[in-house]
């Protein structure tokens, strides 16, 4: 139970950074000093204001309405999030407004994204009025923007839909719904401790100098979904490799506890040694010196240190040992349901006799 309790607990405090996750994209201004492009980033941002790094793009249908260009101009001026509005311009055979605005926050900043949901919902419906004109906000800021709030809302269906298929192979193989739902878990706690971990070294830039990283950046829009699908493979292929040679063990003697302690011992160097190989393999992208392939590389190399230490040599023994016997537990109108082939122990054909 100690064992079992202070692991679980470990991992939740490192679970709760997540709940200040923001996603988005890192800018040239989160590059090292010297590189050319951060200079760069610095000189304009120095020289005409952050969001000229950013600029954002609207374009206009006013549908027969001469005076919708000025009213747009007007109020996006006016808007706190906007510094400065260039020279509209119509395309004579289309009619389209097009104009390129000038936020006063850099691009990966957090008020960038609020204006550009404000403008959208408030300020350009207003300009606009109740008629047939139309308008958009787009630019590659808005369109980063959109897909880091697209991959968020997606991403619960997402993990959902791979943790019930997990859940339902696993049952198969195992023949148990304790061990499936298990396994499910902590493998979702195994990566939430390495999704809070990034937060808290990139977002609020603890540690961050160790691995170079220069400045507070928000996680890539992408790269949570990404992870999730890469970290979550790699953690079940240890739980799979781990639990089948305890499975063969309690099938073998029957005895719960002998079974943990023989599989846990038969696979703890197999494990280990695999990880620390990707643990090697992962943590070269963090030294690396863009802030995206340190992300991608700091994830990974946490999920699986974290997984093969103290999930796969703790957490499963632990949970297993209090389980007991109802580890394999499944109900007979389940097991008649399930079909049955080279899985749990259960051979294919029936062994060959000899005749003679």
């Amino acid at each position: 139970m100690p064992y079992a309790v202070g692991a679980a607990g470990l991992l939740l405090t490192a679970t709760l950074p997540v709940l200040g996750l923001r996603v988005g994209l890192p800018d040239d201004g989160s590059q090292p000093r010297s590189r050319t492009e951060r200079r760069a980033y610095d000189l304009v941002a120095e020289g005409f204001g952050p969001g000229t790094n950013g600029p954002l793009v609207i374009a206009a249908d006013p549908a027969g309405d001469p005076g919708v260009p000025d009213r747009i101009v007007g109020a996006v001026a006016a808007d706190p999030g906007i510094a400065s509005v260039a020279p509209t311009h119509i395309d004579r055979a289309t009619g389209i407004a097009t104009l390129v605005v000038f936020p006063t926050t850099s691009p990966q900043d957090e008020a960038t994204a609020d204006t550009i949901a404000r403008l959208r919902t408030d300020v350009l419906p207003t300009a606009i009025g109740h008629g047939p004109a139309r308008a958009h906000v787009g630019g590659a800021v808005a369109s980063l923007s959109d897909v880091g709030r697209r991959t968020s809302q997606r991403l619960p269906v997402f993990v959902a839909a791979v943790l019930a298929m997990s859940f339902l192979l696993l049952m198969l193989v195992f023949r148990s719904v304790l061990v499936p739902l298990k396994a499910v878990l902590l493998n979702l706690l195994s990566i939430g401790a390495a999704y809070g971990i990034m937060v808290a070294v990139f977002q609020w830039g603890w540690g961050g100098a160790l691995i170079g990283l220069e400045a507070t950046v928000p996680i890539v829009s992408f790269l949570p979904m990404f992870l999730f699908a890469i970290l979550f493979g790699l953690s079940m292929d240890y739980e799979v490799f781990l639990l089948s040679r305890v499975r063969e063990e309690y099938l073998r003697t029957g005895d719960n506890g002998t079974a943990i302690v023989e599989g846990v011992s038969g696979t703890a160097r197999i494990i280990t040694s695999a990880a620390l190989i990707m643990v090697a393999v992962f943590l070269s992208f963090a030294v690396a010196e863009d802030p995206s392939a340190k992300m991608f590389g700091l994830g990974l190399a946490t999920a699986i240190f974290i997984d093969a230490t103290v999930v796969r040599m703790v957490l499963v023994p632990a949970t297993m040992t209090l389980l007991g016997g109802t580890n394999w537990w499944l109900p007979k109108w389940l097991d008649r349901m399930l079909p049955r082939g080279p899985v749990g122990g259960e051979p294919v054909l029936e062994p060959v006799t000899d005749a003679r």
